[in-house]
């Protein structure tokens, strides 16, 4: 594969240490652990190993990499070995994709107490999909799912929401028998969006009332009990986004779309279009329209 021109690892070398200088009180451990691994993947500073053909006894010298998660170089083959070991469990049925999306001010909360409502985030929607799922009158079936938690959306904004991909179908509740949902369609949206909304608030005011969450900045005003009361009343009553795209096309495709969103960093080398005068440039995809670029 070709290297790109640009790589967020040359941002971080060129501007890493002024970032850390001027951020580096809000900055996590775990944050500036990301940036040097970064920084000094497949550099002589991680040294290196030889490689060598089985057939030919070529050699090769290369630079270690650093096997970070969020890193976009070690990604690629962390991907390819994961579908190959997730292949024999996909099953023979179709599979959807629904997407849980929380509100822009309970996504403030959640930035401020990311591992708490993260957490929140996953049981609400487990337990959405289960019951519903469950019920006579949509599928009568236990089902199961993977679901995958990203933070950010294509401009790099906090936008929390949960992908989650789903089998079709279902055991039945004696587990005798495989129960399909109907074609083309798998759990009304509408439903599944008002019982996770009230589920979701319902442990957030259980986080609350046990002195579990924290208040910072702007949101300083939620830690009285009657600001927190109205925060939870404007936010039951609005409409929370949840959705479910038509089955994939096949095996191929859900393992190709588990691989994105499984192995998906913040923002990958090929998106990044220039860098100059200590501003970057990168493309995002408008939902609505076409590709756009952000500086």
């Amino acid at each position: 594969m070709t290297r790109p021109a640009l790589e967020v690892a040359d941002i971080f070398r060129t501007c890493g240490a002024q970032y850390r200088k001027v951020h580096g009180t809000s900055m996590s451990r775990e944050q500036y652990r990301v940036m040097r691994a970064i920084q000094y993947c497949r550099t002589a500073f991680l040294s290196g190993h030889i490689d060598v053909c089985d057939e030919c006894g070529i050699e090769r010298n290369s630079y270690n990499s650093c096997r970070n998660r969020h890193c976009p170089k070690c990604q690629s083959l962390a991907k390819a070995e994961w579908l190959d070991a997730r292949m024999a469990e996909l099953l023979p049925a179709p599979y959807y994709h629904v997407v849980f999306t929380i509100p822009e001010e309970v996504a403030s909360v959640a930035f401020q107490n990311k591992k708490l409502v993260y957490t929140i985030l996953f049981k609400a929607a487990s337990e959405t999909l289960r019951i519903i799922a469950a019920n006579p009158k949509y599928l009568g079936a236990q089902i199961g799912f993977l679901a995958v938690l990203h933070t950010w959306n294509q401009t790099l904004l906090h936008h929390p929401h949960l992908h989650c991909v789903v089998p079709g179908g279902g055991l039945s509740p004696d587990d005798s028998r495989w129960l399909s949902c109907r074609q083309g369609f798998f759990l009304p949206v509408r439903v599944l969006s008002r019982l996770f909304r009230g589920k979701f608030l319902c442990y957030l005011k259980q986080a609350f009332d046990q002195g579990k969450l924290q208040f910072f900045s702007d949101l300083k005003s939620l830690v009285d009990p009657e600001a927190f009361g109205r925060f939870l009343r404007r936010n039951r009553q609005q409409e929370w986004v949840v959705y479910a795209k038509p089955p994939f096309g096949g095996p191929t495709q859900v393992l190709d779309y588990l691989g994105r969103y499984t192995h998906r960093v913040a923002i990958s080398n090929h998106r990044l279009v220039t860098f100059q005068d200590g501003k970057v440039t990168f493309q995002w995809r408008d939902r609505k329209n076409t590709i756009a670029s952000e500086p």
